[in-house]
């Protein structure tokens, strides 16, 4: 990347996909298949204090199905946002910043040339994850927000918009065993709830993908289950920080007892996550049958990046 003087575009300034000097504050702009999330925070022994945090609904995935090219306007959509929050980091004193993307990009036919035009059009680094890192990050950012020993076996879920990671493993030792499925909330509703509230049929669709992508899946055990990502942190408001199969049939319930905007404004939810939710509840529902009650995490993947760029 050229540099610039101070007065350049903010990213010319931060070291990019690299470690940062201890103390330093880091920051990670995670582009999802939903959202494109920042996260600029500080870690100070071990604990993580979020500077600042931003979402944007970006919906990605929708352009970005399996095999497609991405269209130019996405791409320039995606970079205006990421650009922006880029500035923000900056702006918040963040001297680190990676820049990740995952499952929308992964299988776009010009995944490449996507990641590098991004890059080009918000004067950032970034970076596709593979799914294994993905599942990684997304478990180290999860497993530091709880106290657990380091032989205790934990099982961390990752219900994305368009895969959801599953990995197992210790704080002492790291990922065991990981999986990443083709299910994600903002792929079942694109194509299976076309109504607002979804009918009786159109969950029943989704509960049948679901069902058909966790056939066969042999998780090994562990002593609890964590769950991060959107459709996890949203559903505090309506099930609480334990989600259990009567709790999230109780949420689900809630959500589809009226339109989205309807149910937004009671909940105080932004409107196109409950749209997003009433997929996402079903995929976790379903995982809670594999793993039991998922404890919602206080960190996910931009808390891994973090932490790992403040590691060093």
């Amino acid at each position: 990347m050229p540099q610039t003087d101070p007065a350049g575009p903010p990213s010319a300034r931060f070291t990019h996909g690299s470690y940062a000097q201890r103390g330093v504050r880091c920051a990670c702009i995670d582009i999802g298949s939903n959202t494109t999330r920042l996260l600029v925070a500080d870690v100070e022994r071990g604990l993580l204090s979020p500077v600042v945090e931003q979402r944007a609904f970006t919906r990605l995935g929708r352009a970005c199905t399996d095999g497609a090219t991405v269209p130019d306007a996405a791409t320039a959509a995606v970079a205006e946002v990421v650009a922006a929050q880029a500035a923000v980091a900056q702006a918040q004193g963040a001297r680190a910043l990676r820049v990740v993307a995952t499952a929308a990009l992964r299988r776009a036919a010009n995944r490449a040339e996507t990641c590098r035009a991004l890059g080009a059009a918000a004067a950032v680094t970034v970076e596709l994850l593979s799914e294994g890192e993905e599942a990684r990050l997304a478990f180290a950012g999860a497993t530091a927000a709880h106290a657990l020993a380091p032989e205790e076996r934990v099982g961390v879920l990752d219900v994305g918009g368009a895969s959801t990671q599953l990995a197992v493993g210790t704080t002492g030792t790291g990922v065991a065993w990981s999986t990443s499925l083709a299910l994600g909330s903002g792929d079942l509703t694109a194509t299976c709830l076309r109504s607002d509230p979804p009918s009786a049929g159109e969950l029943d669709a989704v509960r049948a993908r679901v069902a058909a992508a966790l056939a066969g899946l042999e998780v090994p055990a562990c002593a609890r289950a964590l769950a991060v990502g959107g459709s996890a942190t949203s559903l505090r408001r309506l099930a609480g920080p334990l989600l259990d199969r009567a709790r999230l049939g109780a949420a689900l319930d809630a959500l589809n007892g009226a339109p989205a905007a309807l149910v937004a404004a009671r909940a105080g939810i932004d409107v196109e996550r409950v749209a997003l939710l009433r997929a996402g509840v079903l995929v976790l529902d379903a995982a809670v049958a594999l793993l039991g009650p998922l404890a919602v995490a206080g960190g996910g993947l931009r808390e891994g990046v973090v932490r790992e760029l403040a590691s060093r």
